[in-house]
């Protein structure tokens, strides 16, 4: 009788020895870091610390996926286990944080809007790893979990770097987290720039473009961080509204008296 290997792969001596790649997963670790690192700031008072380890955890993100194609060291693992950094650096940490600088004195309100964001990271991450073959590679469906990181972080970043109380603006908090929750789950598409071919030659306007914007972002880095969330979060509302007037049918001409 054949002998039957077991079905759970953590059981599985043959594909425990295969090991796991160390280079992408450093950086996935690293970012896990940074969101883990960003609630204990949170935890101590320290809210500016913790937006700004929320934007690297960002950069780590945006770089492990990059490192592991670069090398090809892409695996089951990895993909997994980058869902999960995610899980924690753009949708706990920032919700949490968000509660602990200005929604915990809204009593249920606060925590009920922090939790639907939260929800709708891990609703946003599942929805994305189940139909990552299916979809089109130059949309996200729903706006992504780091983009929604950035737009609220970015937000409260820039109110205690403007030294703005946060008591004077708990409800506009509120409403945003809110929407950046809905906004993950929804089915507004956001361009993902996955399109974008950096081997190709591109006009000289972009690369003064580019220069204008490293100028902007060291001039007033909250600020320029956040007005460039703020614009990628509407921008899905925005297509969606053109692509909607587009399909609407033209009214029929009046009849002649």
């Amino acid at each position: 009788m054949p002998e039957i290997k077991p079905r759970k792969t953590l059981f599985n001596p043959e594909l425990r020895r295969r090991g796991i790649y160390l280079l992408p997963n450093l950086f996935t670790t690293a970012a896990l870091f940074c969101g883990f690192f960003a609630i204990v700031q949170a935890m101590m008072g320290d809210f500016e610390r913790a937006a700004v380890a929320i934007f690297v955890a960002m950069v780590l993100d945006g770089l492990d996926g990059r490192v592991a194609r670069m090398t090809r060291t892409q695996s089951a693992f990895g993909a997994e286990y980058d869902s999960l950094s995610d899980m924690v650096s753009f949708g706990v940490a920032p919700a949490l944080v968000t509660y602990a600088w200005a929604l915990r004195d809204m009593g249920r309100l606060g925590w009920i809007a922090a939790f639907i964001y939260c929800v709708g990271a891990a609703l946003r991450l599942a929805r994305f790893n189940t139909t990552l073959e299916v979809t089109d590679r130059r949309y996200f469906q729903g706006l992504p979990s780091p983009a929604a990181a950035a737009l609220v972080t970015g937000f409260f970043w820039v109110m205690i770097d403007k030294h703005v109380a946060a008591a004077d603006v708990r409800w506009f908090a509120c409403g945003l987290v809110i929407f950046a929750g809905i906004s993950m789950v929804s089915n507004i598409r956001f361009y993902s720039f996955k399109d974008v071919n950096l081997r190709r030659s591109v006009p000289f306007i972009f690369v003064v473009a580019i220069a204008l914007g490293f100028a902007v972002l060291s001039y007033d880095t909250p600020i320029a961080l956040f007005g460039l969330f703020v614009a990628y979060g509407l921008s899905g509302y925005i297509l969606a509204l053109l692509h909607w007037c587009r399909r609407k049918p033209p009214s029929p001409p009046a009849s002649a008296v």
